[in-house]
């Protein structure tokens, strides 16, 4: 569903047994999404979740100590607290 200039609702989507979502193609295809690409997803307690293209963070992605010091950092790459 298209809204006013540049927003759009692509509609709900499942997470799965294994916590996967699937974008919906629309939004795939508006946003040029091919598989393999990476998507950071943000969150705040209050407000809610978002997914974004790290590239879009510009220098707060980036630096560390940042506003999002990870940012970039595959889930899968990321330290514990205890450094491991």
């Amino acid at each position: 569903m298209k809204g006013p200039e540049g927003k759009h609702l692509f509609g709900l989507v499942k997470i799965g047994e294994k916590g996967q979502i699937v974008i919906p193609k629309e939004a795939r295809d508006v946003f040029g999404l091919k598989p393999g690409d990476q998507l950071l997803l943000i969150g705040d307690e209050k407000q809610g979740m978002a997914l974004v293209d790290p590239a879009q963070l510009g220098v707060f992605g980036r630096f560390p100590g940042g506003i999002y010091p990870a940012a970039g950092q595959p889930a899968d790459e990321k330290k514990d607290n205890d450094g491991r």
